[in-house]
């Protein structure tokens, strides 16, 4: 039942904070990594699995949190999961070895999981059918800039507090969310109560799904297949998820109703979902990379560099909902998305050694906008058919695609980085002999100005090659990330046809049951 008035806007701004704890708490652990592994004596690759198992509880929870809250309730569900996760951060700060607080993450990350689709489906049965785009857009907020201004948080907490306060801060967050949800949000009816749990069906999609986020978390810093856990974990995903399939379309109570697939609005949207968690997580896992290793920015500088774009978003999306209540097709705005995301690679692809905040302004804006044009309308489209407890389910099924197409997104451009950084360090040696008039010129300048320095020859020709390895080194890093963002940004181009194959409605609207 659709609420009004006062009432209708302090749900929207609960379940709005509640998924921003979730989706900040994806990002904002990255930059106190250093820190945690240096006051609990971790290694890089140890601390890793505090992102692995917070992102690997997170997708398992995700297509089940629609089944969860028919059967328990979307309000008993959704503040579990709130209680849950704010205590779960309690016990992350209090944590005194590496093993305690990848334990704790891993339930902060179930609990997390909880909270994302059961916040869109609360929201979406919130606002009136006539206004679900603006829904959509108010919920776009938290799920595109949630990621972006977790590691300006982190980053800021890191260098004036301690490590632990990144989870500290979920505390009052916490709190007032169970406050406002217990007292304002309705009970939805418990479509699942008394039905059979499909246990296998659980274990299933755990063994799959967390399988296939494992080998995408860590399989290019394993050497992939070469490492026999990788290759086992890709053998499990496999033949877990072709059971798991099975098991659902076969039962007839499954934890996922594949059967909401008929919808071919939905079904393509998922693509799309994947396509934009692709683009959206990629992208910033890229940049700050690009920045921090490349630029030699700091991590709050990197994050302070991309709160702009943040902003430009928030400011977007309401703009967005109204354009389509008044009837824009969300087709028509998906591709404007689409391709102002291209926009935003195509500028950062024509980056240079000597770019700085300044040359990044701009794009940033531009790709700030792209994702508030993009986010809502996408999700708008994929869940137009839906109604009743196939909200949830569809919600969680979204959410999750756009999770894996971020994991994907990551680990394919992870791997194309280290590819294609040593085909370029091969193009650019091929330059570096006594007949090319440029190389000699630059280091017979190095020699010079190590020798006016004082340095013997032989000294100065040793530095000079140094300076000259390290110039190459920086050289080839720049084409392969130059060459990372446009890459990026012809896959989300091709993916405009995708948005013509789902329906045409004047004003998308949800149908919710009324019972």
């Amino acid at each position: 039942m659709a609420e009004h008035g006062l009432r209708k806007w302090i749900i929207t701004i609960t379940v709005i904070m509640a998924s921003l704890l979730e989706l900040i708490d994806t990002t904002i652990v990255n930059v106190a990594l250093p820190d945690i592994m240096g006051n609990l004596g971790a290694t890089l690759e140890d601390a890793g699995w505090l992102v692995t198992g917070y992102a690997v509880a997170n997708v398992i929870v995700l297509p089940m949190s629609g089944w969860l809250g028919d059967r328990f309730g979307r309000k008993n569900y959704f503040l579990t999961s709130i209680v849950v996760f704010t205590i779960a951060s309690i016990l992350c700060g209090n944590s005194t070895s590496l093993e305690e607080l990848v334990a704790f993450r891993i339930l902060q990350g179930l609990a997390g999981g909880g909270l994302l689709s059961t916040a869109q489906a609360i929201l979406l049965e919130t606002w009136p059918r006539e206004e679900v785009g603006m829904a959509t857009a108010l919920f776009g907020l938290g799920a595109v800039v949630g990621p972006t201004i977790g590691p300006t948080i982190g980053g800021f907490i890191v260098d004036n507090k301690s490590w632990p306060y990144i989870f500290y801060v979920n505390i009052p967050v916490g709190a007032l969310a169970a406050f406002l949800v217990t007292t304002f949000v309705k009970e939805s009816p418990k479509y699942g109560k008394g039905q059979p749990v499909d246990w296998w069906g659980i274990l299933l999609l755990a063994i799959g799904v967390g399988s296939l986020q494992v080998v995408l978390e860590k399989g290019e810093s394993e050497d992939w297949f070469a490492t026999p856990y990788i290759a086992a974990l890709t053998i499990a995903t496999i033949l877990a998820a072709i059971a798991f399939i099975w098991r659902e379309l076969s039962t007839d109570h499954p934890v996922v109703n594949f059967r909401i697939l008929k919808y071919r609005s939905f079904t393509i949207g998922i693509f799309t979902s994947f396509a934009l968690g692709f683009a959206l997580y990629g992208s910033m896992f890229t940049f700050p990379v690009f920045c921090q290793n490349l630029l030699g920015f700091t991590a709050q500088q990197t994050g302070e560099l991309m709160f702009p774009g943040g902003l430009a978003t928030i400011c977007m999306m309401p703009f967005v909902g109204m354009m389509l209540k008044k009837g824009i097709p969300a087709q028509f705005m998906a591709t404007l998305g689409f391709f102002l995301f291209f926009v935003f690679s195509l500028m950062l692809s024509n980056s240079t050694l000597e770019s700085g905040t300044n040359d990044f302004f701009w794009p940033l804006i531009i790709r700030g906008i792209g994702m508030s044009v993009l986010f809502v309308p996408l999700t708008t489209l994929g869940i137009q058919d839906l109604h009743g407890k196939d909200i949830g389910q569809g919600a969680g099924l979204n959410n999750m695609m756009r999770q894996l197409g971020g994991s994907f997104g990551v680990a394919i451009l992870t791997t194309l980085i280290h590819v294609n950084s040593g085909k370029n360090r091969n193009i650019l040696l091929e330059n570096i002999n006594s007949y090319n008039t440029p190389f000699l010129e630059r280091k017979q300048a190095y020699l010079q100005g190590f020798m006016g320095k004082g340095y013997s020859a032989f000294d100065a020709e040793q530095m000079a090659n140094r300076a000259m390895e390290g110039m190459i080194t920086k050289q080839t890093m720049l084409l392969t990330y130059d060459n990372i963002y446009l890459l990026v940004g012809v896959f989300v181009l091709c993916c405009i046809p995708l948005v013509y194959l789902q329906k045409f409605k004047k004003n998308v609207a949800i149908p919710v049951d009324a019972h």
